[in-house]
C-alpha cells in the first residue's frame, strides 16, 4: 500500500505583519521568512512525519531544487517529481500577530501538468493504494478519474476552491476534505451540519470532512456524523494547519484506526502547528503529538 500526493511545490515568502493589509492599505511587515511550501508540499511532509510511505509527483522550475532535496530529506519518494522551465509556484504570506493568514498564490509550473504526465504517473500505481489531491495543480479532472479507474482510494482537498471545483467528478472521491468556505461554496449550504448533509446527498459514497479551525472538524459519511474538538492552544501562525491535519487523519486510517482515533491525532496535529511559525517548518512528528497529547 502505497500514497502517492499528487500535488503542488512552492516558495513560500511569509511576512509578518501587526493586521492583514486592507484594499489599498501599504503594510510594512517587521519579519519576513523564506519557507518551502504549496498544500501538495505540506502535505506529502506531513504524511511522512506522521509515518506514511509516501511518493510525491508534480513539477517544478528551475528555482526548485532546493525543494526537490527538503522532500528527500523528508523522506519522501521524489521519483515522479519533473523540472520543467517555468518558475516554480510561490507565495506571499501575511501572518497577523494573532496568527491568522492571507495568501496570494502564484501557481506557476504547478499548472504545468497536462494528461500525459498523469497517465505516465498513475500508471505505476493501482488498488490498495491511495491518491491525495489538492486544487493547487492542473488536470485534477483527469487525476480523479484515472485514479478511480485503477481502484485507488482518492482523498481530495478542495483548495483553494476555485468554481472548476464544481465540475470535478467528486462521486469518485472516497474522502472530500473541505473548509467552511469551501463546504458551502459546494453545497450551497452555510451552516456546517448542513452542508455535510448536503454532501452526502450529492455524493453518497463519499465520507466528507470539514474543517472548522478552532472549533475543530466535523466529520459525516453514510453512517452518520461526528465531531471532534480541538486542543484549545495559542496560536502563533495557523498556515499548514490543514496539511497537517489531513496529513496525520489519512495515516491513522491507514494504520487501522477507526474515524475518531484519526480525528482525535489529525485535531491534535493541527493543534501543535498552530503553536510554531511556518507552514511545513512547523508540521510535528508523531511521536512528539502522541507525547504532547497522550491517551486520558
Amino acid at each position: 500500500m502505497r500514497v502517492l500526493n499528487f500535488g503542488s511545490v512552492n516558495i513560500d515568502h511569509v511576512y509578518a505583519v501587526d493586521h492583514l493589509a486592507r484594499a489599498g492599505e501599504t503594510l510594512a511587515s517587521h519579519a519576513y521568512r523564506r519557507h518551502a511550501g504549496g498544500k501538495g508540499f505540506n502535505q506529502s511532509v506531513a504524511l511522512a512525519r506522521a509515518g506514511a510511505a509516501v511518493c510525491h509527483a508534480g513539477l517544478l522550475g528551475p528555482d526548485g531544487a532546493s525543494l526537490l532535496d527538503r522532500l528527500r530529506q523528508e523522506g519522501v519518494d521524489t521519483a515522479w517529481v519533473k523540472a520543467v522551465e517555468v518558475p516554480t509556484g510561490h507565495a506571499m504570506i501575511q501572518v497577523d500577530r494573532g496568527g491568522e493568514n492571507a495568501i496570494v498564490l502564484f501557481p506557476g509550473a504547478n499548472r504545468a501538468i497536462g494528461p500525459d504526465f498523469v497517465a505516465e504517473v498513475l500508471g505505476h500505481f493501482g488498488p490498495g493504494d491511495w491518491l491525495v489531491l489538492q486544487n493547487e495543480v492542473s488536470g485534477v479532472g483527469e487525476m480523479i478519474e484515472e485514479a478511480a479507474r485503477r481502484g485507488l482510494t482518492v482523498v481530495f482537498n478542495a483548495a483553494p476552491f476555485t468554481p472548476e471545483v464544481l465540475a470535478l467528478p467528486l462521486e469518485r472521491v472516497r474522502f472530500l476534505v473541505v473548509n467552511e468556505t469551501e463546504s458551502a461554496a459546494l453545497s450551497g449550504q452555510v451552516n456546517p451540519e448542513e452542508a455535510v448533509v448536503a454532501l452526502l446527498g450529492r455524493f453518497p459514497g463519499t465520507a466528507v470532512v470539514l474543517t472548522l479551525g478552532r472549533e475543530g472538524v466535523l466529520y459525516g459519511d453514510a453512517n452518520g456524523a461526528m465531531r471532534e474538538p480541538a486542543r484549545a492552544v495559542e496560536c502563533v501562525d495557523a498556515t499548514g494547519a490543514g496539511d497537517t491535519f489531513l496529513g496525520f487523519f489519512l495515516v491513522e486510517l491507514l494504520r487501522g484506526a477507526d474515524v475518531r482515533r484519526a480525528l482525535r491525532v489529525g485535531c491534535d496535529a493541527a493543534a501543535l502547528c498552530v503553536t510554531r511559525p511556518g507552514a511545513a517548518d512547523s508540521i510535528p512528528r508523531r511521536d512528539e503529538v502522541l507525547n504532547a497529547f497522550p491517551e486520558e
